[in-house]
């Protein structure tokens, strides 16, 4: 005769061991398990279920005295974990089973009274929106100490001409003040996009319970409050089971991580030796273990390269999402990893971005020797010409003609005489010579985001007031 099982003694049993009539593999229990990196959100975690509690009593559903046990207990949770003195148990599975069970040890009934009116779904919907708020305020911190760090390096720079590419050739002349704050812009938009993922990141899931929403008087509106939502969820089947404030956040991330990858890019070109624009300071390079005279740019490369990363991650929580039904399923606790690893990736990524910023050394030597090999003032000569009243095709014309004599030649324009310009147009008079400088070109495009040197210094006193 086969012997009855026996339920698990309450030290051990999960808290839904009731209902099942044996108990979880340990292969099961790890393929499951999320404590090991959900853990991270145990600050949120407390605050959540404190919030939660403090509500329980102001609607009566739990006594005052239940309140005042969970407060102390929560308190010496907080205290133990800060120590490194908490032990997470992987029966446990997750952060919060792993707090309500110390919880419970700790204070006793008052701990099992804390669940009431709510579901792990509500629950770490809740704790992962009040993680990614705290994340999203860290991150746009570190972005504006890269954008300090960049208009820093521009003040330096408002007057060091610099060739301006397009298609990797030499275009117009604009200065690497100017270069440096249009990443300040883009920097600017990511702000932006961040703080508009943050509102909707701020909508307060706790109260949806499971997925309908729970049987006791409670009071969503006193949670949001104090726990700084400006909104709630207001269907429970969509608070529990979407992520797409995740996806968001993700997405924000990506274009971030896109722009230092572009900015990446160019210190890699500009740090070449075939081009010599720039130099790194040594703490950003590394060596070669069988060439002495290399000196790598690492921290540039490996960025572009976390960039793939980070897109990676987008995709994974796209993928993640587009299945599933309503409303909360498993698949859901793949959403923390890249998640977390996104913003990690991304905060260490601006860090080290605005400490290598100001330690970029500029080699203006260089970079008007490049000016002087792409007849980067070609554009002047066009506008010059349409000044005196020829029409811009015909100028456009002229000036293709100019240049091509020039490179039969081996000359810049600069170098023809009065006649030879006379030649393409009898319209070049004697102050021609005015518009073919380097800086006479940059002095021109005097206008809000022009790259003269005096809106480049209005541009960054602008940029400074705003932030």
């Amino acid at each position: 005769m086969t012997e009855p099982k026996l339920p698990a003694s309450p030290e051990n049993q999960s808290a839904w061991s009731g209902r099942f009539s044996e108990p979880v593999s340990d292969l099961v229990k790890r393929y499951t398990a999320s404590v090991f990196f959900d853990r991270r959100m145990w600050r949120q975690d407390v605050r959540g279920s404190l919030a939660h509690a403090r509500m329980l009593a102001r609607k009566n559903i739990i006594d005052e005295s239940d309140l005042a046990a969970i407060e102390q207990g929560m308190a010496t949770i907080t205290r133990e974990i800060e120590a490194g003195e908490f032990i997470w148990n992987l029966d446990d599975e997750d952060v919060h089973l792993n707090i309500e069970k110390r919880l419970t040890a700790l204070v006793g009934d008052a701990g099992k009274r804390l669940h009431t009116g709510r579901s792990r779904n509500d629950q770490v919907a809740t704790d992962i929106r009040l993680w990614l708020r705290d994340t999203i305020d860290e991150i746009d911190g570190q972005l504006r100490n890269l954008q300090k760090a960049l208009l820093d390096t521009a003040e330096s720079h408002t007057d060091t001409p610099l060739p301006g590419f397009t298609h990797l050739q030499v275009a117009q002349p604009v200065t690497f003040g100017h270069h440096l704050l249009a990443y300040f812009e883009m920097l600017r938009r990511d702000r932006e996009r961040f703080g508009d993922c943050r509102r909707r990141v701020n909508r307060l899931p706790l109260g949806a319970a499971a997925l309908a929403g729970t049987t006791f008087p409670i009071d969503r509106e006193s949670v949001a409050r104090d726990l700084g939502f400006e909104e709630l969820c207001e269907n429970s089947l969509d608070a529990v089971s979407d992520r797409d404030f995740a996806i968001e956040f993700c997405s924000a991330a990506a274009l971030v991580m896109t722009h230092i990858s572009r900015f990446s890019e160019e210190l890699i070109l500009w740090m070449s030796p075939r081009v010599g624009f720039i130099d790194l300071a040594d703490r950003f390079c590394t060596g070669s273990s069988i060439m002495p005279q290399k000196k790598n740019p690492d921290v540039p490369e490996l960025a572009r390269g976390k960039t793939g990363r980070v897109f990676g991650h987008l995709v994974g929580l796209l993928t993640l999402m587009k299945g599933q039904p309503l409303a909360y399923n498993k698949d859901n606790q793949e959403d923390k990893e890249p998640l977390f690893d996104t913003a990690d990736t991304l905060i260490d990524t601006l860090r080290i971005f605005a400490d290598l910023v100001p330690g970029i050394r500029v080699k203006p030597e260089a970079m008007a020797a490049a000016l002087r090999q792409g007849y980067a003032t070609a554009t002047d000569l066009a506008d010059y010409l349409v000044k005196k009243g020829l029409p811009f095709r015909d100028a456009h014309e002229a000036v293709a003609r100019a240049v091509r004599s020039c490179e039969e030649r081996g000359c810049e324009l600069s170098e023809l005489s009065l006649d030879e310009l006379r030649s393409f147009s009898p319209l070049v008079g004697d102050d021609v010579f005015e518009v073919l400088t380097v800086a006479g070109s940059l002095a021109a495009r005097d206008h809000i985001g022009g790259t003269s040197p005096a809106q480049v210094r209005a541009a960054i006193e602008r940029s400074r007031t705003r932030l």
